[in-house]
């Protein structure tokens, strides 16, 4: 059966596979989210929750979830470009969502750039619903250990 798919946990020998498809698939330019750095943190935090599709020995997909023990995150999903529309995306998502249920956890979240209408559309036929949030940030790695920001009083008012 060349054409099956097998999703499985992640294992360190899928490192170099995985830098190199998420530099293909989800380039950025942001420091915080080379590849590299970013699966070595995930892994040494929670390599429990990270998936990869393989396809004849290849690695052709991967999920990175993520449970804080409130919400379950799904933190990136990859599809090589030539093995999509095949339903590997699908098969990820619901992997690491089987995953997070058996952990207990009771809610996924997920963040897509609000101009990506195609990976949009994707997750609302996974079952995911827009909802009324807006996501904020802050870098914390930019941040030189001697210029700690001030406290500002307007973050301690709630």
């Amino acid at each position: 059966m060349p054409n099956v798919v097998h999703v499985r946990r992640y294992r360190p020998t899928d490192a170099e596979s995985l830098v190199a498809m998420w530099h293909e698939v989800l380039p950025s330019s942001q420091p915080w989210n080379d590849p590299q750095t970013a699966l070595a943190r995930k892994v040494r935090q929670q390599d429990d929750l990270i998936f990869v599709a393989e396809k004849k020995a290849e690695v052709v997909g991967a999920v990175i979830a993520g449970y804080d023990g409130v919400r379950g995150w799904i933190y990136g999903l990859a599809v090589m470009p030539n093995h999509r529309k095949g339903g590997i995306g699908r098969l990820l998502i619901r992997e690491a969502e089987a995953a997070l249920q058996a952990l207990g956890c009771p809610k996924v979240n997920l963040q897509v750039r609000s101009t990506n209408s195609e990976v949009l559309e994707f997750y609302r036929r996974c079952g995911y619903e827009l909802e009324d949030r807006s996501s904020l940030g802050r870098v914390l790695s930019s941040v030189p250990n001697d210029q700690t920001p001030q406290s500002n009083s307007q973050c301690h008012e709630l």
